[in-house]
């Protein structure tokens, strides 16, 4: 697969699409009920979707396959920052109301309420599901065997990309619990949840980084762009990764816990005014 790649105009016309349909269900929310979608989940929406678009539209993806810090710069916008912005956005509620009602109402909704969707459902939103795929993905791609697979063809890389995305909207389910999603456990296991998720990532990254050799083949041919050399580039990538989906799932964890900590003090203080 050449590095040189055009911008992917039918992923670009796709996101494009996506987006107005959010717009019009927003705005139409909006005048129906003011109060019911605020401004910043648009702007949430849709900065996941301009994420989406600098993972693989926009000149990053020419890099991938230069430099693995791209590659890694990639897996991270998709699965740490597009994932979650699009899920703030509350996606499901806003992209019904701007859809045609014709096909919601005749379609998409009897669909949605029937017994397989909804069990189907239940499974795929499960934090254990959802941690177990996303964990699967980060750690399967980068297998050195799947990975060159998706250096070289194009088909794979495309597949990489979407189960990336996919995986990220997955695991950040539980943690967002967008509509008409319900949380499936108690809410002091989501920073469980989100550190035990760092700790694969973790050994991951600290083996890109220390290794001492290069773990991916096709990145010793390749021209590098900026670093000296593919193993500079690769020790680069490890610590990217490292940095990121360490603040990216301990920051949130630690907001949780203290929201938590903050709803206990305020419950035990109501109760001692009351005795």
């Amino acid at each position: 697969m050449s590095p040189e790649l055009s911008i992917p105009f039918p992923v670009t016309f796709a996101l494009m699409v996506v987006t107005l349909v959010y717009l019009w269900g927003w705005y139409r929310l909006r005048k129906a009920l003011p109060n019911l979608i605020s401004g910043w989940r648009l702007i949430a929406f849709i900065s996941g979707v301009v994420s989406v678009w600098a993972a693989i539209g926009s000149p990053l993806a020419t890099l991938d396959h230069q430099m693995l810090t791209a590659h890694m710069a990639q897996h991270l916008l998709l699965m740490t920052v597009a994932a979650p912005l699009i899920l703030l956005g509350a996606p499901a509620i806003t992209l019904l109301h701007g859809l045609p009602q014709n096909l919601v109402h005749d379609a998409l909704r009897p669909l949605a309420r029937s017994r397989a969707v909804c069990g189907l459902g239940d499974i795929i939103t499960h934090p254990v599901f959802c941690w177990l795929v996303s964990i699967s993905v980060v750690i399967g791609w980068h297998i050195p065997a799947l990975f060159e697979q998706g250096m070289h063809s194009a088909g794979w890389h495309e597949v990489e990309h979407a189960s990336f995305l996919a995986a990220g909207l997955l695991f950040w389910w539980p943690v967002i619990q967008p509509w008409p999603s319900l949380a499936e456990w108690p809410q002091w296991r989501i920073p469980l949840y989100l550190f035990l998720a760092t700790l694969p990532c973790d050994a991951l990254s600290a083996f890109l980084t220390f290794c001492n050799r290069v773990v991916y083949h096709h990145y010793l041919s390749t021209h590098q762009v900026v670093f000296t050399s593919a193993l500079a580039d690769q020790e680069c990538a490890g610590a990217l990764m490292w940095v990121c989906v360490t603040f990216a799932y301990l920051i949130p964890a630690v907001v949780l816990t203290i929201r938590m900590l903050s709803q206990e003090k305020r419950t035990s203080q109501l109760g001692r005014c009351t005795l």
